[in-house]
C-alpha cells in the first residue's frame, strides 16, 4: 500500500490548460476552490481544486486532472446492455458504457497493472444477491462515471467465490474514482462502496443505504464534490487501514451531506480533515479521528456521544481537534456525552463553534482558544480552565 507522501508524489496535479485551471487559496482559511458550471440541481463540474493554507493534507495533490472531469465521450466507448445473470468481464484499458436492467450481474475488471478503465452508468439498474455490482480485481485506477439515474442493490450475506472479501455493491482493490453529472442510488446488506486503496469522488449525486458503512477505504476518502444522503448501520464514511497508521485518512474540500449513523457519522483512522462542504450529521459520534481538522465549511452535528472525538488511533498524530474556520453546531442528546473530546489537544483558531451540551470539552493534553467564537449554551465561551482548574470542576 501507498504511504500518504507517495499517493502525494504520484498524483501530483498537472492541470490541462485547455480545460483546468488550479486556482490556489489566496486566503489562510477559505476552504477548497472550485470552477464549475451546470445548473438545475446537477453536481457542479469541477475544473480546479485548491488547500487550505497550513492543513495536515493538501488537496490539489490528491486529485488528477481526470479525476475532476465529469463528462465522457460517449463515442468512444464499448456499449453494454446488462442482462440477467451475466458476468460483464474487463480486461483491458478502455470506456464502458453500461445499460439496461437486470438481476446476478456482476461487472469485473481485471485488467492490466497500468491500464486505466472507465464505467460509465448511463440508466443502468442491478439487482444481486450475496455479490458485488461491481467488483475490481486489478487496474491503475478504475472510474466509475454517472450519466442519468441508476440502482445498485446487493442483498442477502456476501459470499461471492471470486473474492471472499468482497463485501460492498462496488468493491474495488485497486484506487477508484466515482464522477459525473448523474445519480447513484445505492442499497445494501453489508457495505456501499468500498475501496481496499483509496476512494475518491468528485462529483454525482448519491443515496446510499447500508447495513454496515455507506463508504469505505483502507488508504483513503477524499471527496471535493457532490451531494451525498448516506444512511449506515455503522459508520456513513470510514478510512482505516488494517496495518499502517500512517494512511486512512478522510479529505473532504467541497460537496453537500446529509449523513444519518449508527455508529460514527465521519471516521478516520488518521487525519479527517474537513476544507469546505455543508454537512449535516446525525449519529452515536459524528466526527472521529486521531487528528481532526476543519478549515472552513458549515457543520451541524447531533451525537448520541461525542460530537467531534480525537482518538489515539494512530501513532503517527497526536490526538488534536483543531479548528481553524468553518461554521459549526454541536448539539449532544447524552449528559454523559461531549461535544468535543480529545485524548490530547483541542485548538480553535478560527470560525464559529456553536454547542449546546452539558459537558462542553473533554481534553487529556493542552487547550487553548486563540481566535474564532465559540458559544456554549447561548453563552460565549473565551477560554479554557487551567488544567488543575478543569481537574476540580
Amino acid at each position: 500500500m501507498q504511504s500518504v507522501n507517495s499517493i502525494k508524489k504520484e498524483i501530483i496535479v498537472r492541470y490541462l490548460a485547455s480545460v483546468l485551471a488550479v486556482n490556489l487559496c489566496a486566503a489562510a482559511v477559505t476552504g477548497c476552490s472550485l470552477s464549475a458550471g451546470g445548473s438545475g440541481g446537477v453536481p457542479e463540474v469541477i475544473t480546479s481544486v485548491s488547500s487550505v493554507r497550513g492543513g495536515v493534507l493538501e488537496a490539489e495533490t490528491m486529485f488528477s486532472s481526470r479525476d475532476l472531469i465529469q463528462s465522457v465521450s460517449a463515442g468512444k466507448a464499448i456499449a453494454y446492455t446488462v442482462k440477467d445473470g451475466q458476468t460483464i468481464s474487463i480486461t483491458r484499458e478502455g470506456v464502458y458504457l453500461l445499460r439496461g436492467e437486470a438481476a446476478g450481474v456482476t461487472v469485473t475488471v481485471d485488467a492490466g497493472s497500468k491500464d486505466k478503465v472507465q464505467l460509465v452508468l448511463d440508466g443502468v439498474r442491478i439487482t444481486n444477491t450475496g455479490a458485488p455490482c461491481v467488483y475490481v480485481r486489478k487496474a491503475a485506477k478504475t472510474y466509475v462515471t454517472l450519466l442519468g439515474d441508476n440502482e445498485l442493490s446487493a442483498t442477502g450475506a456476501f459470499a461471492f467465490p471470486e473474492d471472499s472479501k468482497a463485501d460492498g455493491v462496488i468493491f474495488s482493490r485497486e484506487p477508484l474514482v466515482l464522477n459525473g453529472t448523474g445519480s447513484l442510488t445505492l442499497s445494501s446488506s453489508r457495505n456501499g462502496i468500498v475501496g481496499r486503496d483509496s476512494v475518491k469522488m468528485t462529483g454525482g449525486i448519491y443515496r446510499i443505504q447500508a447495513g454496515s458503512k455507506a463508504i469505505a477505504a483502507h488508504d483513503a476518502v477524499c471527496i471535493a464534490a457532490g451531494q451525498y444522503e448516506l444512511r449506515a448501520g455503522t459508520d456513513g464514511i470510514h478510512a482505516e487501514h488494517p496495518d499502517d497508521s500512517r494512511l486512512g485518512y478522510v479529505l473532504i474540500c467541497g460537496g453537500e451531506f446529509d449523513i444519518r449513523a449508527e455508529d460514527d457519522g465521519i471516521h478516520a483512522g488518521s487525519v479527517l480533515q474537513i476544507d469546505n462542504g455543508t454537512f449535516s450529521v446525525a449519529a452515536w459520534e459524528c466526527l472521529e479521528g486521531t487528528y481532526v481538522q476543519i478549515n472552513n465549511g458549515t457543520l451541524s452535528l447531533e451525537s448520541k456521544d461525542d460530537g467531534i472525538n480525537a482518538a489515539r488511533k494512530s501513532d503517527v498524530y497526536t490526538p488534536t481537534v483543531d479548528i481553524a474556520g468553518g461554521s459549526l453546531s454541536i448539539r449532544t442528546e447524552s449528559g454523559e456525552a461531549d461535544a468535543v473530546d480529545s485524548n490530547g489537544d483541542i485548538r480553535i483558531r478560527g470560525g464559529r463553534v456553536d454547542i449546546t451540551a452539558h459537558s462542553p470539552f473533554d481534553y487529556d493534553g493542552n487547550a487553548a482558544i486563540s481566535g474564532g467564537e465559540v458559544t456554549v449554551n447561548g453563552r460565549p465561551f473565551e477560554a479554557f480552565p487551567l488544567p488543575e482548574e478543569a481537574a476540580s470542576s
